[in-house]
């Protein structure tokens, strides 16, 4: 698929997804219905909550999510500048001012509680917890700030779909919490997400806006209901398609084996590479099973020559990357926002060192050791 020996992923489909798209086929009924419905209870039953939205991405998720809870111009959101650009887009979007905070450190990519608070002004309505790479955010920290200052804490869960941790599952702890299912996911549909949130109103506001804020879907229009509809919002068309949801529901039965395959090639990359000088392998203190592992991010140590090591691993067979470039460093945030470089060096020092090795369900060991042993030998030039 992408000419490397070992891709950074690959999603992993059957026999059972295939017949899962052409039941829809067959069915003539291609848009949001009986199967996306069927899709969002079961995924609903393994975060163990009420209900929950099925939208077209990730990205869908988020916009609705900060639509939903009322953001708009005057208003700011606190989040990292260390995930997808997606994050902040969808606050921009609204006229919401995104505003960046430091993570931990190389040890923890989540963002910082202690600096989210020194962030907070009278214009903060929300946070955004990125569960970066799969792993829980603090969200005992942050849940207290927000409480205390009356924010709503949204939870970016695109790496962690159904993930149990000590502080919850992933993306129902906080007010509103958002899932993706993009082809490179855990849960991969090709394209999709997921809405979940505490108040059935605010569910029912995301319901609404993903579909034009129509009072009448058009599946129940197709199938005998009410030929006119009212609108009572102004909404988008973020439906998700009904294929991807019957991939999904296939996805979210094989997903506790694919987990299982991830944790265990977890813990051998963590054991493999724990003799390397310098390196850190972040939330290597956490227990495997506290985490998505959507990705398996390592940090280089100072003086390291990222682009010399990935073309070293490229000529090896093994494919990486860089999760992420930092959202406050592009163009269109920088001249909007007055952010730059040296507004968040913690950040800033880890993405300059920050390098992601192969993780998917696919991976097992001789995979996981191959990849080892190319950093390895990469390694020691650098020593």
């Amino acid at each position: 698929m992408t000419g490397f020996d070992i891709p950074l992923y690959q999603p992993v489909f059957g026999d059972a997804e295939i017949e899962a798209a052409t039941e829809v086929l067959r069915s003539g009924w291609l848009s949001s219905g009986p199967v996306t419905e069927d899709f969002e209870g079961k995924y609903a039953a393994a975060l163990g909550v009420e209900d929950a939205v099925a939208v077209s991405s990730g990205t869908a998720a988020l916009h609705l999510a900060v639509l939903a809870l009322g953001l708009g111009p005057g208003d700011e959101v606190v989040m990292p500048s260390l995930t997808f650009v997606s994050t902040a887009a969808v606050v921009a979007l609204t006229g919401a001012t995104p505003v960046f905070a430091e993570v931990h450190g190389p040890h923890d990519l989540g963002i910082d509680p202690a600096d989210v608070a020194r962030r907070i002004t009278p214009r903060t309505r929300a946070v955004v917890a990125v569960h970066y790479a799969g792993h829980a955010a603090d969200l005992t920290a942050l849940g207290a700030l927000c409480r205390a200052h009356g924010l709503a804490l949204i939870e970016d869960a695109a790496h962690a779909p159904a993930t149990a941790t000590a502080q919850g599952m992933l993306g129902t702890v906080g007010d509103i919490g958002c899932y993706s299912f993009f082809a490179t996911k855990n849960l991969a549909m090709g394209e999709g997400g997921m809405v979940v949130a505490r108040d059935p109103a605010l569910r029912a506001t995301v319901r609404r806006l993903r579909s034009h804020a129509l009072t009448v879907s058009a599946h129940r229009r197709h199938h005998g209901g009410p030929a006119l509809y009212d609108v009572d919002g102004f909404g988008l068309n973020y439906r998700p398609g009904e294929i991807a949801c019957a991939i999904g529901r296939v996805q979210l039965d094989a997903f506790p084996a694919a987990q299982a395959h991830r944790r265990a090639a977890v813990r051998e990359y963590r054991e493999r590479l724990s003799g390397l000088p310098g390196l850190v392998v972040p939330y290597a203190d956490r227990p495997v099973e506290d985490g998505a592992h959507h990705l398996f991010p390592v940090v280089l140590p100072p003086g390291i020559d990222r682009e010399a090591l990935r073309e070293q691993l490229r000529a090896s067979g093994v494919q990486t990357a860089v999760h992420y470039p930092p959202t406050h460093l592009f163009t269109a945030y920088r001249e909007r926002y007055d952010v730059g470089p040296g507004s968040l060096p913690v950040t800033e020092d880890i993405m300059e060192r920050q390098l992601s090795l192969p993780m998917h369900a696919g991976m097992g060991s001789p995979q996981v050791r191959r990849v080892a042993e190319a950093v390895s030998a990469a390694w020691r030039p650098a020593e």
